[in-house]
């Protein structure tokens, strides 16, 4: 926790959400302050909450238990005004902007959209907004859901590059049996990496308000540290639950194979390359020296690609410099070769941006 950069923090329904009461806003406050704290030194946050359906199904009235899914979009819709408020309302004292991300499955699933949703946080962090993340109940459908935010909250890490991720859950661990259920069960301090018998010993959880259980948070783990990120699974209900953390409170951690940039450069060198960008010698060098790639360098380009896919760059002479995801269509990267970045809008009709291939997105 010390040493993060980047940190996602996970938020299920059942520490935001009182069946009885509603919001819980003395516990959101605290959270508020401990993202005060982290961010006054230095880390940059994003919250992965839950709470939207809870919030809204009891300002509509609906009963407990499963609803149907026009009525869990409904009670989403007026819920994730109210959630967005709620973390206006705690961070604004702080001087924290606060900014609402929904997202689908899709959005992961198609790397168009992945790139779009990564550029949109990076940009959000950079500004000094915490986003707040969830999913867009009120349009997704069984085909395009998460399901639960377990794996929503390491789907965003892995987007965004964090190298920790922690959920507030209602357990203090990962455990060798379900604590609720089996006094004997012991719970891990670390997980180096997870094996078979791990997976084993995984259950579904109880909480009547909360639909991730221990298997999804395996899930997550998974994801999350074969991208480089490690991962903390804590119990939330705790005042200030960051900081108990950082203190030492009782947790699990799993440990990241990796960091996140090495992994992100592995995932984009096992891609095949759907086109190809020449470049002039100038563009040459400036990507040995690790900079991006501008539309200005580009001499010739081939293939057939959209935005988001992976292209070959080559050399003045053919040599194979690296490979990355473009932020244009082949088209589009034709009309603009050669050009300054500051020349895109008025060939293309819109403001595009500046690099054809961000060197974050870039393996050479």
């Amino acid at each position: 926790m010390a040493a993060a950069k980047r940190l996602v923090v996970k938020i299920g329904s059942a520490l935001l959400v009182d069946r009885a009461t509603g919001l819980r806003e003395s516990w959101l406050r605290s959270l508020a302050e401990d993202v005060a704290r982290l961010r006054a030194r230095g880390t940059q946050v994003i919250l992965v909450s839950s709470g939207s359906i809870a919030l809204g199904r009891r300002v509509l009235g609906l009963p407990q238990g499963g609803l149907p899914l026009e009525q869990s979009q409904a009670a989403a819709a007026v819920g994730q005004i109210r959630l967005a408020r709620a973390y206006e309302e705690v961070l604004a004292p702080h001087g924290i902007i606060a900014g609402q991300v929904l997202v689908t499955l899709e959005d992961s699933a198609d790397r168009r959209r992945y790139l779009n949703s990564r550029a949109t946080m990076q940009t959000m962090l950079t500004l000094g907004v915490v986003p707040i993340v969830n999913e867009n109940d009120t349009i997704a459908t069984d085909e395009i859901r998460y399901g639960d935010n377990d794996r929503l909250a390491a789907q965003v890490a892995v987007t965004v590059g964090a190298d920790v991720l922690v959920l507030l859950s209602d357990v203090d661990g990962f455990y060798s049996g379900n604590p609720h259920l089996d006094p004997q069960a012991q719970r891990f301090d670390v997980i180096e990496r997870i094996t078979p018998e791990i997976e084993a010993m995984a259950g579904e959880g109880v909480s009547g308000l909360s639909k991730g259980g221990m298997v999804t948070k395996l899930m997550a783990a998974r994801m999350a540290t074969d991208a480089g990120c490690a991962m903390a699974i804590t119990l939330g209900s705790t005042t200030n639950p960051l900081r108990a953390l950082e203190e030492g409170a009782p947790a699990t951690w799993f440990l990241a194979q990796g960091d996140p940039q090495t992994a992100r450069k592995r995932w984009i060198a096992a891609m095949k390359p759907k086109g190809e960008l020449r470049v002039d010698a100038g563009a040459a060098q400036a990507l040995r020296e690790g900079k991006s790639l501008l539309p200005a360098g580009i001499v010739a380009v081939s293939g057939r690609f959209g935005r988001g896919d992976p292209v070959a760059i080559l050399a003045p002479d053919g040599a194979r410099l690296g490979l990355g995801l473009t932020r244009y269509t082949a088209d589009e990267a034709r009309a603009i070769i050669g050009r300054r970045s500051t020349d895109i809008e008025a060939i293309l009709g819109y403001k595009g941006r500046a690099t054809l291939i961000h060197r974050d997105d870039m393996v050479t």
